[in-house]
């Protein structure tokens, strides 16, 4: 990893409460990205853990010099912390992804590749190929999985087979737009970055991944998938009341404003071409 102005890839960790975990991966993520000839940064955002989170990582930034702390002062939910991180990533590629590793960052280049062939975002998905997956999830767990991406079909309209594996890279100029208009503090913000991509007319792909289930995971089937259910409807109300069809002034100085709207790729298991068209912000700070 490097610390300069010309960062390639960024890779946001939102974490809560996550000094065991980080622990372990952090050493495996900055291990691969200083092995890769892009420049990188990492970043973490600490969602007001109560445990050593941030003195981890302020310890092992001394070895790491391209990680980085961001601290939010109270706990707000793991699509708040990763709005800050992706706001404030710097590459020219943004991946967020789970402070366990769920899938390894090995997986990168699965979706680095066909973001670079033109798309604005592409996505990680445990469903595209099942077999992928090491560890499973309870037979509850995946249950309520699949209900709720019935529900995200039929509600917010999606066509992506798994929206919920924390493991999605974007263009820059693309991840500003999204999560400056994200709403979402929540488990259910995934579904509203697809949701927003397809508005915005963004160029979105699905890839499959290799995928283990972790015991630690902070997600209650119960009471977090009730929360989710309410994101979806949300999501909806969002939008009829305008709250997505606004340009955004970031806090980062750059103005945001939809592309032209483009036909978006929802799913696939291999890498067709990008749909043709614009879908590309200009970074006027770049």
């Amino acid at each position: 990893m490097q610390n300069n102005n010309s960062i390639i890839l960024s890779v946001v960790i939102p974490a809560y409460n996550e000094a065991r975990r980080l622990r372990l991966s952090l050493p495996q993520v900055a291990g691969f990205l200083a092995a890769r000839p892009e420049s990188a940064e990492v970043i973490v955002v600490d969602d007001g853990s109560t445990d050593a989170t941030a003195e981890l990582v302020q310890n092992m930034s001394a070895d790491l010099p391209g990680l980085r702390l961001l601290r939010h002062p109270a706990n707000g939910g793991k699509g708040s912390a990763v709005r800050t991180g992706m706001l404030s990533a710097r590459g020219e590629y943004v991946l967020f992804t789970d402070a366990d590793l769920s899938s390894p960052i090995s997986e990168l280049d699965r979706l680095l590749e066909p973001l670079r062939t033109g798309y604005d975002l592409v996505i990680g998905s445990r469903a595209l190929q099942p077999e992928w997956i090491t560890v499973h999830q309870s037979p509850f767990r995946e249950a309520s999985g699949r209900l709720f991406n019935f529900f995200a079909r039929r509600i917010a309209r999606m066509d992506f087979r798994d929206t919920q594996c924390g493991f999605k890279l974007f263009r820059r100029e693309a991840a500003r737009v999204l999560f400056a208009h994200q709403r979402i503090p929540g488990f259910g913000f995934d579904v509203e970055l697809l949701y927003l991509a397809r508005k915005f007319g963004y160029r979105a792909l699905e890839v499959p991944v290799h995928w283990a289930h972790s015991d630690m995971t902070k997600v209650h089937p119960l009471r977090d998938g009730a929360r989710m259910f309410v994101d979806l409807l949300a999501i909806r109300v969002y939008d009829w009341i305008g709250n997505y069809s606004r340009p955004l002034l970031a806090s980062h100085g750059v103005v945001l404003q939809a592309p032209a709207q483009v036909p978006s790729c929802c799913s696939a298991s291999r890498f067709p071409p990008p749909p043709s068209g614009p879908g590309i912000i200009p970074d006027h700070n770049a």
